[in-house]
């Protein structure tokens, strides 16, 4: 392997590991071998030496030799963030040395302040580069006029400033690429966590409410085949529906494009407190809403009345929607004795005592909390809790922008809207 493939490998794996090698660590500056070749700078200063043009010849070269090892092991140092105060240190001597030889020496010796600046750029903390940089052009200055080389001023001062500069904006911009890589990965992270989150409600509130219909159903299979076999199938073949209406939900629930109907859970709503033997009453009035509303409500129903079944031991179950100019209001409420059963549930206690009807309660109220969550990142609130001593009450509440006076309309079996009451 030649040697600029082994610098290559070398640098590959520095950016794969970090600037102090370890997993995870990252730089926060160009890599210290692409500021060595930078020396180029003080290869007139060397060929001074070499050509013997300096008084005290083996002391300038003593001097260059002194400057360029510190210079080297500031950027090499200095290259690590954890390492940068210890790479300081090697400034403060580079510094006394360019002073030194550059106001001793003038000329191409002066080019050492350039690499000063370069080597500052580097080690030095972004808050503090600019003043540390105009005081590397300072002394600069400072050296070229009171060395006798008052035509190198400019010249110095231009050369030592722009080379910090651009040294620190390169390490700035290599800083913000990283910071928008960690971005992006912590947004990809959120993205999963959010995903993951409405996957688990969705499965919860789609299998919470399709177990709870079947166990009904299947109730009332067992209840009807003694006397009523034609009921009884019936009521199986509504499970059957109900097993492959679920399988359909579930896998649009993976996909991510399921949105309920409003009308149609308000439909299964209905079958299903009529299948528990729970007297049903439907109203709705106001004029049509946007599909999201409707998908939102559409949850709220399928919950609040899966919890009525599952928990309340109600006979009767009154399920309002009233939809006014800049607002949607869904009210369910039942006059089962669970209410304080489930009110603690929803607060994510578990109530002692023995289940109603056989089921099992809510541990933890995980339906409603992410019902609540649901609505209130669209801006609506969801409240719930126990009317007196028996019944229990769920209201959604969500704004909406309609155009156009409210209607009323009668609720048929078929259509699933208006209003309808079930004796």
């Amino acid at each position: 392997m030649a040697w600029w493939e082994r610098i290559g490998a070398r640098l590959r794996r520095r950016v794969a590991r970090g600037a102090d090698g370890a997993p995870g660590a990252r730089d926060e500056g160009p890599s210290e071998w692409v500021l060595v070749p930078w020396l180029l700078l003080a290869s007139g200063a060397a060929v001074d030496v070499w050509q013997g043009e300096v008084a005290q010849r083996w002391w300038a070269a003593a001097g260059l030799a002194a400057f360029v090892a510190c210079y080297l092991a500031a950027v090499f140092v200095g290259s690590a963030p954890a390492r940068r105060r210890v790479a300081v240190l090697f400034l403060l001597p580079a510094a006394a040395l360019a002073c030194a030889l550059g106001s001793a020496y003038g000329g191409s010796w002066l080019t050492l302040f350039s690499l000063l600046s370069l080597a500052t750029g580097v080690t030095v903390r972004a808050p503090v580069v600019p003043p540390a940089l105009l005081g590397v052009v300072a002394v600069g200055v400072l050296s070229a006029a009171f060395g006798g080389h008052p035509d190198e001023v400019l010249t110095v001062a231009y050369s030592s400033l722009l080379s910090g500069a651009v040294v620190a904006i390169i390490r700035r911009l290599i800083v913000t690429v990283h910071e928008l890589h960690d971005t992006r990965d912590e947004l990809t992270r959120s993205a999963v966590e959010r995903e993951r989150l409405r996957f688990s409600r969705d499965l919860h509130d789609l299998l919470g409410h399709t177990m709870s219909v079947v166990v009904v159903k299947a109730e009332a299979v067992r209840r009807l085949a003694p006397r009523d076999p034609e009921a009884a199938l019936a009521q199986a073949a509504d499970i059957e529906a109900i097993g492959r209406q679920a399988l359909t939900e579930i896998r649009e629930a993976v996909t991510g494009y399921r949105e309920g109907s409003l009308a149609t859970e308000l439909d299964r709503a209905r079958s299903l407190l009529d299948a528990a033997g729970i007297t049903a009453v439907i109203r709705q009035s106001g004029p049509p809403l946007p599909a999201q509303i409707e998908a939102l409500l559409g949850w709220v129903v399928r919950e609040g009345v899966t919890n009525t079944v599952r928990h309340s031991g109600a006979t009767r179950c009154e399920i309002e929607l009233r939809t006014d100019a800049d607002a949607v209001r869904l009210t369910i409420v039942d006059d089962g004795p669970g209410g304080a059963a489930k009110a603690a549930g929803a607060a994510g206690e578990r109530p002692a005592g023995p289940p109603e009807h056989g089921t099992t309660r809510s541990s933890g109220g995980t339906g409603l909390a992410g019902l609540t969550e649901r609505l209130a990142a669209a801006g609506g609130t969801l409240c719930s809790g126990p009317v007196g001593r028996r019944g229990f009450r769920l209201t959604a509440a969500l704004p909406v922008d309609l155009a156009g006076p409210p209607a009323e309309a009668e609720m048929t079996p078929g259509n699933g809207a208006g209003a309808a009451t079930r004796q």
